[in-house]
């Protein structure tokens, strides 16, 4: 917050200050200036508003210091000005959809920081703000006014300033009496009639033709007041003056309205604002409503002393108080006693996490008893170097933590891989809310704790350190790092996990999925981070050699799309010169209007394309793609190891549906149906001897039409049923279903339309939708569809009823269990409702396809190591596993993937499991 100033009201010996805010003003100011769509709750509330007034009222109270604060707010439209003048604001568009809501939540909020708040019927908050300054200045309270309206400069004395927003709500001007004269020539007893003449738009008052700012200013400083100048009225000579006799009616009604009513009767005085202590536990109840994660609550606690009163109560009145202490007088031998190992210890880690060569700096663990204990493990003797090692790779040692992957990659740049893995803090609280926009630690803490990382912070750092009981009196026997606040950092962080653990455990348990949980999700995330490690070798020469040939074709499309436009210069890439080239030099149909012209996305051109078959076009889609896959291939070279390899992420927790993603690099999005795409593949090799073994082949394994056989199971469709246990092709079995003709005479025209049917009904697909896939009429589509649900009746009754399940239900629920919570789906937000029925179509089809994979790459996993197979799975693509397969394995291999995909759950349709083997991953497709 920065507000300019020569004076501030604590210049004064005066020790009280009052500060006013007019809370609708600046509520709507902070709705402006955060963007709405990326503040909402999974409900669909928005929360910008809300949450840019607490950054600005913290800001404020740090600067400001005040000893009161009241915030005023509007009721309604209609007061006492409405009824003098029924066009007083009536220009005003309605209340934006997003800002809808966010005042009651902010007038519920502010009590819980200890802020009065007030209104008053048939009063705006003006009146109430100048009714209790003015009630300020007659006890000797220097008063702070927070604003967005002029009209308040009337209020302005030596007592009293205004701050107003000259940018969003985080810059402030100070408005002293003598800054008002130098920015209006006026003292603030003049602003209101200056204002009456000047007219107002923001308060549909009318103005005085030909009489602007400059002259009103004028007319007032030389008659003094309003009141005088139109006594003397007859005096003002040509149009103006003549304007204003034709209007002094209304010039009178204009002063009536913007004077503020200064003896408003309010159910509080001046005194009931003076602030209060805030509620830690009702604000965190307000804020996870909210889903504020703990950057704002952060903010907040200092001003608010959050962290005070938590020093000695962190939870609760249903929660006991905390209590952490940090060992250090103690050695890692005494401090990991049999009690603490057996009732669980998190582990966290700080320090690089990479998936190919990560190392920790520095650990923390946190025992269920509030003990915790910190040391670099680089500095650990041979002694307590064992012991940590027996520690981590003891599986009879439940071990708690925030991201089990990033701990793995840790503390196996140490040498040490981690086993016992009990609970994973983010993967649980992804399972208990699996939309949520942030799963970092901080704001899982803020979610689901009564305390922020913060207040656990302080009391590590509140107090001496804790000896622990059984070591009383024993000297340091471990070097911690020279930065105590990040010992109390990570030691918080750890004292944080065991407190979650604990919490979202009940919660996991609550809805029914602790189960996939345990036997799902923490065994995955193990896997994923030996798959993360172990990387897959890639061809380098072969990419290069690839890229050289995507940049000669970009460069070729380039040449020959600037000889059809007739310009050496022209940048492909600028949709600017597109839009010229395209709809001014080729005079092509305009395509779909947007701001800053004609849009030149690529549905838009492949559509202009297919109307006018221009040869630009197809230089300019080419040089598009092969500029795409160009720069893939340098996304891919970039990311080669050391080791020659490509070592993926695996995002376990980022899709609500529970798939995997892959990122730095993305392996899942290089394409399997173009020969490009195909080419690139090709430089996936299997990496030949390598310490672990000879490895000599690549082998695929995917489900075939998994969706669609968890969409027939799901649906119980009897004909679906039928066509996969009698082994028909599906696409020609409903194709000839659906259009009447025999299964031989379908053609490839009639499976592309069935094919692009059935996997769309499953994400919502609507007639319209499927027209524009089809490229034929809404009517022809609409046709199709009826004829499909005439004799596949299941499948309608499943989409008609699923949504209507999950809108009595709020969530949706896969096979296993897996639920996503829609809370939108009873939203009056058009739009964000159909969002959520679409995504009530989807979950639990693409959710439980997700769920397959896993349980199959487990159980794969299981087989490969427990018959000690050198052979390994290196890359999870959606419904395909890729498996590196060493020398004299792969019958073994192949066997025994298929089994335990193919067993990995039971349909009512059989599932299909396809495999190939080559020496690159192209060369393995099937």
């Amino acid at each position: 917050m920065n507000a300019t100033s020569t004076t501030a009201p604590g210049d004064t010996a005066n020790s009280k200050t009052l500060m006013l805010i007019d809370g609708h003003s600046m509520a709507f100011r902070a709705f402006y200036a955060l963007p709405a769509e990326k503040f909402a709750t999974s409900a669909g509330q928005h929360t910008n508003a809300v949450y840019g007034f607490c950054s600005m009222l913290s800001a404020l109270l740090s600067q400001e210091q005040p000893t009161h604060v009241v915030v005023a707010f509007d009721i309604g439209r209609k007061t006492f000005r409405t009824d003098m003048f029924p066009e007083y604001k009536a220009q005003r568009e309605a209340t934006p959809e997003a800002f809808k809501g966010q005042v009651e939540i902010l007038q519920e909020l502010l009590p819980a920081l200890g802020i009065t708040c007030v209104t008053k019927e048939n009063f705006e908050a003006d009146d109430i703000i100048a009714t209790l300054a003015t009630q300020a200045g007659a006890a000797d309270f220097s008063t702070v006014i927070v604003t967005g309206d002029r009209d308040s400069f009337q209020l302005v004395n030596d007592a009293t300033t205004v701050l107003y927003p000259v940018k969003g709500v985080s810059e402030m001007r100070r408005f002293t009496p003598a800054a008002i004269e130098e920015k209006y020539g006026l003292t603030p007893a003049q602003y209101p009639d200056f204002a009456a003449l000047r007219g107002d738009p923001s308060d549909n008052l009318p103005n005085i033709p030909g009489v602007g700012e400059k002259t009103a200013t004028k007319w007032i400083v030389q008659y003094g007041t309003l009141h005088n100048l139109l006594d003397h009225a007859d005096e003002i000579g040509g149009k103006v003056g003549q304007s204003l006799r034709d209007r002094i009616d209304q010039v009178r009604l204009n002063r009536q309205l913007t004077a503020m009513i200064r003896d408003v009767q309010l159910p509080i005085t001046v005194d009931d604002g003076q602030r209060r202590a805030a509620d830690p536990a009702l604000v965190h109840q307000i804020f996870q409503a909210l889903e504020f994660g703990s950057t704002l609550r952060n903010k907040l606690a200092t001003t608010f002393d959050f962290a005070d009163d938590n020093a000695t109560q962190t939870a609760s009145p249903e929660q006991p108080a905390v209590t952490v202490h940090l060992d250090t007088d103690v050695s890692l031998a005494s401090w990991l006693t049999e009690e603490r190992m057996a009732a669980g210890i998190a582990v966290v880690a700080a320090g690089d996490a990479q998936p190919s060569q990560g190392t920790c700096t520095m650990v923390a663990l946190a025992a269920a008893d509030g003990h915790c204990f910190v040391f670099d493990p680089s500095e650990l003797d041979c002694e307590q170097e064992q012991i940590f090692a027996e520690f981590v790779q003891n599986s009879q040692a439940p071990k708690f933590t925030d991201d089990a992957k990033s701990l793995w990659h840790q503390l196996q740049g140490h040498g040490y891989t981690l086993q016992g893995l009990a609970h994973d803090t983010g993967i649980a609280a992804y399972l208990v809310d699996p939309d949520a926009r942030l799963k970092d630690l901080d704001s899982v803490v803020s979610q689901h704790l009564p305390m922020s990382l913060q207040d656990l912070e302080h009391l590590l750092s509140g107090g001496k350190p804790q000896k622990s009981d059984a070591d009383q009196g024993q000297q340091t026997l471990v070097d911690l790092p020279s930065d105590p606040a990040m010992i109390h950092k990570l030691a918080a962080r750890a004292a944080a996990v065991v407190q979650l653990a604990d919490v979202l455990t009940g919660q996991l348990v609550a809805r029914d999925c602790y189960e996939l949980f345990v036997d799902m999700e923490l065994p995955l995330a193990m896997i994923l981070a030996r798959m993360e490690h172990t990387g897959i070798a890639v061809d380098r020469a072969v990419l290069l050699e690839q890229r050289d040939t995507f940049i000669e074709l970009v460069d070729a499309e380039v040449a020959a799309a600037r000889a059809i436009a007739g310009d050496e210069e022209l940048n492909l890439s600028s949709p600017k010169q597109l839009q010229t080239v395209l709809f001014d030099t080729l005079q092509l149909p305009k395509t779909k209007k947007i701001k800053t012209g004609y849009s030149t996305a690529a549905k838009e051109l492949e559509a202009l394309a297919a109307k006018t078959s221009h040869p630009f076009l197809a230089h300019l889609m080419a040089h598009r793609e092969y500029l795409k896959m160009k720069t893939t291939l340098d996304g891919l070279l970039k990311a080669i190891g050391d080791d020659g390899r490509i070592h993926t992420t695996f995002k376990q927790t980022a899709a609500a549906t529970g798939r995997l993603s892959s990122t730095e690099p993305n392996l899942q999005n290089i394409p399997v149906r173009t020969a490009q795409g195909r080419e690139i593949r090709s430089a996936f090799i299997a990496s030949g001897s390598q310490p672990e073994g000879n490895f000599t082949a690549l082998l695929t394994a995917d489900y075939s039409q998994i969706e669609m056989r968890v969409m027939t199971h799901l649906s119980q469709d009897a004909g679906l049923i039928e066509a996969y246990q009698q082994g028909e092709d599906l696409h020609n079995y409903v194709g000839s279903k659906v259009f009447n003709v025999p299964v031989a005479e379908v053609t490839p025209e009639i499976r592309r339309k069935v094919k692009a049917m059935s996997y769309g009904l499953a994400y919502g697909l609507t007639a319209f939708g499927l027209a524009a896939q089809l490229g034929t009429s809404t009517g022809e589509a609409s046709t199709i569809m009826e004829s499909y649900f005439q004799r596949f009746g299941g499948v309608k009754r499943y989409l008609e009823t699923v949504v209507a399940q999950a809108r009595d239900d709020g969530y949706t629920t896969t096979v296993f269990g897996r639920r996503r919570y829609l809370p939108e789906l009873v939203s009056t937000n058009r739009l964000a409702r159909e969002n959520a029925e679409r995504a009530a179509l989807n979950s639990p089809i693409q959710g439980t396809a997700a769920d397959i994979i896993k349980v199959a790459m487990i159980r794969v996993d299981e087989a490969l190591r427990g018959q000690q197979l050198a052979s390994r799975v290196l890359l999870q693509v959606h419904d395909e596993l890729v498996v590196e397969v060493a020398d004299g394995e792969l019958e073994t291999v192949r066997e025994l993937v298929q089994h335990h995909m193919d067993q990995a759950i039971a349909l009512r349709v059989p599932l299909e499991v396809s495999t190939g083997v080559g020496p690159n991953w192209d060369a393995a497709a099937h």
